[in-house]
């Protein structure tokens, strides 16, 4: 699941990968606008992220991270958005990621700087999925949803700027592991 957490509207998009391949599930928006009052705006975001997330029960979720910006109090208002929507996920069991705005319209169109519309237009082609140009923030979601199934599924990882090969985790060699592994070997230890 993709989240593009916002105050106004909330964007997310759920993929199901079959076969490798990523296959939309639904994309939509919350609509907040209405609600005046920012605490209740917070509490009604923590209980639609987390009915999406009993519904739809994604093994992952990702979200956009706010960006910075000249506006402290939107980033604020932003900040607190997401770390709602992140709370709402963490309550269910399910694993938190966050990419940058700019890493998620670099995996999509290939350019950080992509307009909201490129990016709507691509997933359109990639996945077919249909878009309202008023409403960008249901593409939006998906498009974290999308780039986290890229990163995630990339044999490729960036490491300190610079991209390496992802390695799978080397086996542990320790004594302890050792003997918890071989629980039918006694160890004697010598006195002193």
């Amino acid at each position: 699941m993709g989240i593009d957490p916002g105050t106004n509207y909330m964007g997310y998009g759920v993929l199901a990968i079959e076969g490798g391949k990523p296959k939309p599930v639904v994309l939509g928006d919350i609509d907040l606008h209405k609600i005046a009052d920012p605490y209740r705006k917070l509490a009604y975001i923590f209980e639609r992220v987390s009915a999406l997330v009993e519904e739809y029960n994604p093994d992952e979720v990702a979200l956009e991270s706010p960006f910075f910006g000249e506006n402290v109090q939107s980033m604020l208002k932003l900040g607190r958005a997401q770390g709602v929507a992140m709370a709402a996920a963490l309550s269910h069991g399910k694993q938190v990621f966050e990419y940058a705005p700019t890493r998620i319209k670099q995996a999509i169109t290939g350019r950080g700087g992509a307009a909201k519309e490129q990016v709507a237009a691509l997933l359109r082609s990639m996945l077919g999925v249909d878009y309202n140009p008023k409403r960008l923030d249901a593409t939006d979601g998906m498009a974290v949803a999308l780039c986290h199934h890229f990163v995630s599924s990339s044999p490729l990882v960036s490491v300190g700027g610079k991209t390496t090969v992802r390695r799978a985790p080397k086996a542990s060699s320790s004594w302890e592991n050792f003997v918890a592994s071989h629980p039918e070997r006694e160890i004697k230890q010598k006195k002193k």
